[in-house]
């Protein structure tokens, strides 16, 4: 005949109960030293009796092993609580970013000119400064933006009137050169013009008739 299955519930009777827990304490203990060997395992047991007598159990030292688990606990609450006070830190800049946005796109439709009605006069007085010193920012980067164009411009001025200069030169120069040229070559072909006086006979011989040609 097969063992029953014992109903999981508070045994109503003390004499049982005390003989249950005798029973399955010793069965526990026997399991956990078993687990220790068997697996290499750091094990930890403590069982108070109904009477609040202690059992215990440690593969090496209970004390060591209650650190370590406190240790392990600890750090495991804290990264259970790490994500919830990340969450929160997180909702609370965006909350900041967004106020901070809100702000900021307020005060820029008052510089506008717009959404003014809300404006006190220190309000409108301060929105005015501010517009009459971003003006001044703004002419004087305009100035310094002119002053500088001017001043490339005038030294590409100087540039390419030196370059105009250097190539009048060279013009003068080719110019000259041009024209000692010519006067050399006029010069040559005048001493080649020489008049040569020639006799030249026209006519049968005793009737020639002579004719001086200047070449």
């Amino acid at each position: 005949m097969g063992r029953g299955k014992t109903e999981m519930r508070r045994i109503e009777n003390a004499t049982s109960r005390q003989v249950t827990f005798s029973k399955r304490r010793n069965g526990l203990l026997k399991k956990a030293f078993e687990l220790s060997v068997l697996c290499d395992a750091e094990v930890a047991l403590i069982v108070f009796s109904p009477r609040g007598k202690l059992y215990e159990f440690a593969s090496s030292s209970m004390q060591e092993t209650i650190n370590r688990y406190m240790a392990h606990s600890k750090n495991t609450n804290i990264e259970k609580r790490m994500p919830e006070q990340n969450a929160q830190l997180l909702k609370l800049e965006v909350a900041a970013m967004a106020k901070k946005i809100e702000l900021l796109e307020g005060y820029k439709r008052k510089l506008l000119g717009e959404s003014l009605g809300s404006c006190s006069m220190f309000e409108l007085h301060e929105l005015e400064s501010q517009l009459e010193k971003s003006l001044r920012n703004v002419r004087g980067k305009k100035h310094h933006m002119l002053a500088e164009q001017i001043a490339e411009l005038k030294e590409r001025e100087k540039t390419l009137t030196e370059e105009n200069m250097v190539l009048r030169h060279k013009a003068e120069v080719s110019l000259q050169l041009n024209e000692n040229r010519e006067t050399v070559e006029n010069d040559e072909n005048g001493e080649e013009d020489i008049e040569v006086e020639t006799e030249l006979f026209i006519g049968r011989p005793g009737s020639r008739r002579q004719c001086n040609i200047n070449v």
